[in-house]
């Protein structure tokens, strides 16, 4: 009886010790999203600057822009960019955005980003042309952006790619983790808003030049938007993920306390037992 009392009060002290670097997981994840969640706004505002200067910079190209954009060419070469996650304890986190890459065609170059999502993709028979640690920091997050736009401009120079798609991870408005698939290149000048008076900006560039700057920094600052969003939704996965975990260490802490609350009756019924047997013997020798 002791025995099992010993064994089982070690076993609860594993499991606290448990809940305690499961709590700090979820601290940790929490602090993160939250710092993704405050830098978000400004990236937002930064891609709207951009897109106001582009649709500025279009009033400067008689026709730029015009019309509807023309079908897309089968036959160019396509890129597909997965944001997935760079560390585990995420529950699925990856495996959706992996699943969003099933069924494209043999030929699309996939870039990815993030550890624990490559490990994954090389499971499934996947073979990424590139591959990245994710940001785990939010400040992190522009330097990420930065070496994939580079990556994708030289693959474009080189490779001869023409369309780029994005699919990362963001935080549903009503809960949990939505998947979402964005284009990204080419530009569909036809989005941006012109400015209606048409004034005319003074500029130091030739009109073409600066348009190409400007679409340089528009793609920059989408590329920020979703390894941000990605961010701040592996986070949020691995709060759910540790929140589950917690939950579970919970409902067996509670078992476990049960189970020694019993023993620990047992072994005060039998030393009562005990005590009794020998005070009956006791009395039967006195007679």
């Amino acid at each position: 009886m002791a025995e099992r009392l010993s064994d089982l009060s070690a076993q609860i002290e594993s499991v606290r010790q448990l809940e305690a670097v499961v709590t700090a997981m979820r601290g940790i994840a929490a602090s993160r999203a939250q710092s993704g969640r405050t830098l978000l706004p400004g990236i937002d505002a930064y891609a709207w600057v951009v897109s106001r200067a582009i649709g500025a910079a279009l009033n400067l190209i008689p026709g730029e822009g015009d019309g509807s954009p023309s079908p897309p060419d089968r036959a160019k070469r396509r890129s597909l960019v997965l944001f997935c996650a760079e560390q585990g304890f995420v529950g699925a986190f990856s495996e959706r955005v992996l699943d969003r890459a099933t069924g494209v065609p043999p030929e699309t170059t996939l870039l990815l980003v993030g550890t624990r999502g490559a490990m994954l993709a090389r499971e499934r028979a996947m073979a990424p042309a590139w591959t990245s640690p994710m940001a785990t920091s939010a400040a992190a997050v522009p330097h990420l952006a930065s070496r994939l736009a580079e990556t994708l401009y030289a693959r474009i120079s080189n490779d001869g790619l023409a369309f780029v798609d994005m699919v990362y991870s963001r935080t549903a408005a009503s809960g949990g983790i939505e998947i979402e698939r964005r284009s990204l290149l080419p530009l569909d000048f036809g989005q941006f808003r012109r400015p209606i008076e048409r004034r005319i900006p003074l500029t130091n560039l030739a009109p073409s030049r600066l348009l190409a700057r400007l679409a340089s920094e528009y793609v920059f600052a989408q590329l920020c938007q979703a390894a941000m969003l990605a961010f701040e939704a592996e986070n949020e996965a691995r709060m759910l993920a540790m929140g589950a975990a917690r939950t579970n260490i919970d409902a067996k802490l509670d078992t476990l306390h049960r189970r020694e609350r019993q023993y620990r009756q047992q072994e005060i019924t039998a030393e009562i037992l005990e005590l009794a047997t020998g005070a009956d013997a006791l009395m039967r020798g006195r007679k």
